[in-house]
């Protein structure tokens, strides 16, 4: 009879938060960032055995770096071991334990790049390992829960208590330990007590402009140089000169987080005219902290599909490397 291997969960660190140490255990905002490595974070865990069910726990330390200094480099290396491992039959999930500042932007790199058919999570902290009363062992313990789910698929973020989705997910407070919210779309579920309740079914809506093959991901993810993507925000008194400057210095690409619905300063509005005729490629997304810019008759530049300015600068690069990768 054929062996059945043990199935595993596989824990990526890259820092964050939930990685950071503090001089003295109340001090929840003076920490440095990306101290604790994940194995350490870890066997501060005694519950956590019992959580995996016999699952065998599978670490690596993809990174160890404050999310505010994510990196392309660090997208890049953190894409292929998700890849390496999301291939590996005896793997039922990946937990990746994150900062909480860019932990959307990566939630929706990964989703929009790989697609993942099993769960890939997402998790925090708002307070650091050292603190009086961390929250970052909970959310890990959440989020082993998560993607043990059988309902779980695709890039999730999970943080007190409750489940979001890679496209909605935001963080909306600076400080309180409920930091993220999933806007208008609402959360997905919520972890109880080690089991998830879900409000709505996992699916994914992917961004209705990246198209590639399996085989495109390898080429981006060689490609050594990534696009130049900028992001700029359109508000009273708002002038042209910087998305000009930008331009002149050879930028790729630009999201205008606009007003409202999708409405700009007439004078960057003209710059950013100005740079879509000279190549660059131009996308609009509302500042606003819900809804979505919605497409009128007489728009000359395009609308984000929904996604926030961060997400679709994301979309933006990666569409940009697919082009160059398919020709």
């Amino acid at each position: 009879m054929q062996q059945v291997e043990q199935a595993s969960v596989v824990v990526l660190g890259t820092g964050g938060t939930i990685a950071g140490t503090a001089a003295q255990a109340g001090d929840n905002i003076g920490y440095t960032a990306a101290q604790v490595t994940v194995d350490q974070l870890l066997d501060a865990i005694p519950m956590l055995p019992g959580a995996l069910g016999g699952r065998r726990l599978v670490t690596e330390q993809v990174a160890q770096v404050d999310s505010k200094d994510m990196s392309v480099a660090i997208w890049r290396a953190l894409a292929a071991r998700c890849r390496h491992w999301l291939a590996d039959a005896s793997v039922q999930g990946i937990v990746i334990t994150h900062g909480t500042d860019t932990l959307e932007e990566t939630a929706w790199f990964l989703q929009t790049l790989l697609r993942p058919g099993k769960p890939v999570v997402l998790t925090c902290a708002m307070r650091p390992a050292t603190s009086l009363a961390p929250d970052g062992p909970q959310n890990l313990l959440d989020a082993v829960a998560v993607v043990q789910d059988p309902a779980a698929q695709g890039v999730l973020a999970v943080c007190a208590g409750v489940v979001h989705g890679a496209r909605d997910v935001r963080k909306n407070h600076p400080y309180r330990l409920d930091a993220f919210d999933s806007g208008d779309a609402g959360p997905l579920g919520y972890v109880e007590e080690g089991r998830v309740r879900w409000v709505k079914s996992v699916t994914f809506e992917a961004d209705p402009v990246v198209k590639w093959s399996p085989d495109a991901i390898d080429l981006i993810l060689d490609q050594p140089v990534w696009p130049w993507v900028e992001i700029l925000t359109s508000h009273a008194g708002a002038s042209g000169a910087v998305a000009d400057l930008l331009v002149q210095g050879g930028v790729h690409g630009l999201v205008a987080a606009c007003t409202g619905n999708g409405s700009l300063h007439h004078d960057l509005e003209a710059s950013l005219l100005r740079a879509q005729a000279a190549g660059v490629d131009v996308v609009r997304a509302t500042r606003c902290a819900l809804g979505q810019v919605l497409p009128k008759a007489g728009d000359q530049l395009p609308h984000s599909n929904g996604l926030s300015p961060v997400k679709a600068r994301v979309s933006l690069m990666l569409n940009r490397l697919a082009a160059q990768a398919t020709r």
